[in-house]
């Protein structure tokens, strides 16, 4: 039996993922969202939430750039680390011990560390409520080549050990269980 419960967040899991911002050194932030998604696959459209009074607000507002930078296990603690600690008071790259990357196409620097990174241009920023939503075009991925399977090109999520957030906690991705459009293939008698 299925209660009524009252409204809130409960799509997950989410990715955890570092947004790392700032048009120069001076600037450099990363902040930790997981409210974050994929809003077109062509062109490519992708979105962060962040709250106003939150320190990278204004560096993104300002640069109308971002890099989403994918998590790994490795990379838990200071994922968490750089949700929870703000720029206002720390340079979260020296704190974790995280190297700022220079990206192909945005002014905001990756985070070498991760083993992808999403190169973003704002193109709206919608006031929703508690948080605004930065919607953003993708213009460029950077990839690790060790995660790029040789013989698919693709990128090995499994291999990659990537992050994700379940109400409030973190957790590696798990095991495959099939790919998309595996339930309907027509297989050999």
């Amino acid at each position: 039996m299925k209660i009524n419960w009252k409204p809130g967040t409960m799509i997950y899991p989410l990715p955890a993922i570092l947004v790392s911002c700032g048009s120069d050194e001076s600037e450099y932030n990363l902040l930790t969202v997981a409210w974050v998604g994929t809003l077109c696959s062509t062109p490519p459209v992708c979105y962060i939430s962040v709250r106003p009074e939150r320190y990278s607000y204004s560096i993104l507002k300002r640069n109308m750039e971002f890099v989403l930078n994918l998590t790994t296990r490795d990379m838990a603690f200071a994922a968490d680390w750089c949700g929870v600690r703000s720029g206002r008071d720390f340079n979260k790259f020296a704190e974790m011990k995280l190297t700022p990357g220079k990206a192909s196409l945005v002014a905001a620097p990756t985070v070498e560390e991760s083993p992808l990174c999403i190169e973003c241009r704002v193109k709206e920023i919608i006031g929703l409520g508690s948080h605004d939503m930065f919607i953003a075009n993708v213009v460029n991925i950077l990839a690790d080549e060790k995660f790029i399977d040789p013989e698919t090109e693709k990128f090995d999520m499994e291999k990659a050990n990537l992050l994700s957030f379940i109400h409030g906690n973190y957790y590696e991705t798990g095991e495959f269980v099939g790919k998309f459009g595996w339930s309907v293939k027509k297989t050999k008698r």
